[in-house]
């Protein structure tokens, strides 16, 4: 992963164009872990071509439930597929060897592994305690159809939990515990199971679902907002911009929709049409100091840079589960801003981005710390800066692989060197 790309836009700054997303990576690992613990009774249709979900479609089609011996699971840099195959591999027989990069053997996941354990599942770390790679012997001995998990950390954790609770023998009942995370991610999660035929009770912080038998259904996988975002981003920095995106939905499962009320202050106006949306630029409307992102994190890299280039002075919360993503984004947005004279202080929680000595340079380099998110939040930046290099462009692969084609579609120049 070498490549760098260097990414610029000459003239003036007017775009019009319709890009087509990709589908929702969020939904489509979701529909593909729900089609394959259904047994191929639940169908998944527009697959997204990210390299998480290709890399899970795979590992799905190729595990083996008669192998009797070790079968070594490699999900390489995708943290979803880690996180739900912890929970799927723990009800399958046989005996599993999760792993994955070695960037993923640093990202927790004992408290999923945990909770799993609490409920009869076999697992063992195999270097650091709470961490990946793990020995996972199923199926498991369900011991309880209870059990306790923080609200405060990933919500593919419980996810993950979720969606094995069907084929328990006694079902499962999450008591949550503290506020609750990125809830629109859960919500995503029961309404896709609800689509399978799945029913729950949520009663306060405890979430029930009894043993159930999945429908025949087809779960079709939306286009991406986290994607959309990028998009937003531009339209705001752009002078003038009309950006068609077909088949986004009005009312959807995604979190990170949340992208057309918050840029509605940024100058992006959105409109639904016949296809799907259109963004449209208008004038700025900043009337909020604080921005609460703990339901969309995946939007704070977009927003946060924006921001910085239009020279706001914000507050943000909600950026705690950053530091386990990808890469630590906040540090990483930190040393990157300040490149451009900008930033991101971090104060009990609370994120603030002081803009006051922003400067924009001919041509800057931006480091992406193998983090897809970082290439496409400061890739925009080439509407206000002549040249931006981005290091590491393959990496847009794991969720946008056609991020560089659509932003020369857009009028872009995006040249490898």
């Amino acid at each position: 992963m070498s490549k760098h790309a260097l990414v610029s836009f000459k003239g003036s700054k007017q775009i019009d164009t319709e890009i087509t997303l990709t589908g929702s990576k969020s939904e489509c690992n979701r529909a593909l872990i729900i089609s394959s613990l259904s047994k191929g009774t639940v169908k998944v249709d527009n697959m997204s071509n990210a390299a998480d979900t290709v890399t899970l479609n795979s590992i799905l089609n190729n595990i083996s439930q008669s192998n009797p011996h070790q079968q070594t699971v490699d999900v390489g840099p995708a943290g979803t597929a880690m996180r739900f195959l912890t929970a799927m591999l723990s009800t399958l027989p046989g005996n599993f060897l999760l792993t994955g990069t070695e960037r993923m053997k640093q990202r927790p996941i004992g408290i999923l592994a945990e909770a799993l354990k609490n409920i009869g599942a076999d697992i063992t770390y195999l270097e650091q305690d709470g961490f990946p790679p793990l020995n996972i012997n199923g199926p498991l001995k369900q011991s309880t159809d209870t059990v306790k998990i923080k609200g405060d950390i990933s919500s593919q954790y419980i996810s993950a939990l979720l969606m094995i609770a069907p084929i328990l023998p006694l079902g499962l009942t999450l008591q949550i515990e503290g506020e609750l995370t990125s809830l629109p991610y859960v919500k995503m999660t029961l309404d896709m199971l609800q689509e399978a035929g799945i029913v729950h009770e949520w009663s306060g912080n405890n979430i029930t679902i009894k043993p159930q038998t999945f429908e025949a259904a087809t779960l079709a996988v939306e286009p991406d907002w986290s994607a959309a975002s990028y998009w937003y981003s531009i339209a705001a920095l752009a002078e003038n911009a009309q950006i068609g995106l077909p088949y986004l939905k009005d009312k959807s499962l995604q979190g990170d929709s949340r992208i057309r009320e918050i840029m509605t202050a940024f100058g992006v106006q959105t409109a639904k049409t016949s296809k799907g949306i259109n963004l449209k630029t208008t004038e700025t409307n900043f009337n909020d100091d604080i921005l609460d992102l703990k339901d969309c994190p995946d939007l704070a890299q977009t927003i946060i840079v924006c921001a910085a280039a239009l020279r706001k002075n914000l507050k943000f919360t909600g950026l705690e589960t950053l530091k386990i993503k990808e890469t630590d984004r906040v540090l990483a947005l930190q040393n990157e801003l300040s490149k451009i004279g900008v930033t991101l202080n971090e104060d009990n929680f609370i994120y603030t981005l002081n803009c006051d000595q922003l400067n924009f340079p001919e041509r800057v380099s931006f480091a992406t710390y193998e983090d897809h998110r970082m290439a496409m939040a400061f890739a925009p930046l080439s509407l206000v800066i002549n040249e931006v290099v981005l290091e590491e462009m393959d990496v847009v692969e794991k969720s946008y692989p056609d991020f560089w084609k659509d932003l020369v579609k857009a009028g872009f120049t995006v040249t490898e060197i």
